[in-house]
């Protein structure tokens, strides 16, 4: 084969691949987290109030991603309102344990603390989220708070 088509076929495939290079490292094509289907499903069974398939969906969720605070969080909640209180308080220690942060999982276990006439564990953990979202930036504060102030 002649030099100059092996050139320009060389050159060619060069460029290509610097191109392809480039435009993954510019995250023209980020890696998007796949959506877990058993999360999905047992959110909107909250939303519905259907505690059973809550649990069981986001039980199937976390056997995918054990280390999910927000599903753990989710299981938390089902737990509760299904009326199993110590299932309950596990998941929402798991979540905080996992991600200490985590509105959701401390608004929950207040309210569930708050619940089983726990005030002082309740008030801690609206301490911590009025820590996190100054000034009631967050709706987790307003709903705790709320719930506190209605055993007043």
């Amino acid at each position: 084969m002649p030099i100059l088509p092996m050139l320009s076929r060389l050159v060619l495939a060069a460029t290509l691949a610097l191109a392809a290079a480039a435009h993954a490292s510019y995250g023209v094509t980020p890696a998007m987290p796949i959506p877990n289907a058993d999360a999905e499903v047992a959110t909107e069974a909250l939303r519905s109030g259907d505690w059973q398939r809550a649990i069981d969906n986001f039980q199937a969720a976390l056997k995918a991603e054990p280390d999910n605070a927000e599903f753990h969080s989710g299981l938390g909640y089902a737990y509760r309102r299904h009326g199993s209180d110590a299932l309950a308080f596990r998941h929402f220690r798991e979540a905080l344990r996992i991600d200490p942060t985590l509105l959701s999982a401390h608004e929950r276990i207040g309210e569930a603390y708050h619940a089983a006439g726990d005030q002082a564990k309740a008030r801690e953990h609206l301490a911590v989220l009025e820590q996190l979202c100054p000034g009631r930036s967050c709706q987790e504060v307003v709903d705790l708070e709320r719930a506190i102030a209605v055993a007043k």
